[in-house]
């Protein structure tokens, strides 16, 4: 798999992890779930010598999105949401025509090169992942020793399960993993790793599964 252009910004009150991802060898970038400091975000890329063409949702929560706005007054890009996302959020249909509507395996173009975007509900109803290369950034989808929460609105721990056995067990375990929140002692690691070490990978079947995650919370 080929390694992009990764640059994790932690930012915010809540240990939120920014992304600029990009081809190598490219001076475009996405930027995946802008939030809390848009200022720091363009700081980066202008040290890096990159240009945002793009932004990439992973899903609607405030913490994920709360810098689009002050984004696109910087940059007129294209917002590259799940097209189940956007059904369910009133904030990113607020985006009017800078949204970019995504079904499952659907590519976002940056550069010479194409990412996939990976389906992968249970935290929300269209949360996705994007694979560029061979990184993996996944948002509140899965952490490096745990995976988002599935008691809020639009969360579903059967559709965890299958996001997780179903479609991210498939990513190359050499692939690295770039979670949207610093919630582990390292901040990034290999997809291997994760499936050796996170307990909701675990499991080898649903109901097992749903017990687990949906255990009352302490």
């Amino acid at each position: 798999m080929r390694e992009p252009y990764v640059r994790q910004l932690k930012l915010g009150p809540m240990d939120n992890f920014v992304y600029l991802v990009g081809p190598r060898h490219s001076d475009e970038v996405v930027v995946v779930d802008p939030a809390w400091d848009v200022e720091a975000i363009e700081q980066a890329v202008k040290q890096d010598g990159k240009r945002v063409v793009g932004a990439f949702v992973s899903h609607c929560h405030f913490d994920h999105i709360n810098g689009l706005p002050d984004l696109l007054s910087k940059w007129d890009v294209p917002v590259f949401a799940q097209r189940e996302e956007v059904q369910f959020s009133p904030e990113l249909r607020e985006l009017g025509g800078a949204l970019r509507p995504l079904g499952p395996g659907d590519e976002v173009r940056v550069g010479a090169e194409t990412f996939q975007a990976l389906h992968t509900p249970g935290h929300t109803p269209g949360s996705h992942c994007l694979l560029a290369g061979d990184a993996l950034v996944s948002g509140d989808t899965v952490f490096i020793n745990g995976c988002g929460r599935c008691d809020m609105s639009g969360g579903d721990p059967e559709q965890m399960y299958r996001s997780l056995s179903q479609v991210l067990a498939k990513v190359p375990g050499s692939a690295k993993l770039y979670p949207g929140h610093d919630y582990a002692d390292v901040p990034v690691t290999s997809m291997e790793a994760v499936r050796e070490k996170n307990p909701y990978f675990a499991f080898d079947n649903v109901d097992a599964f749903v017990a687990f995650r949906m255990r009352p919370r302490k």
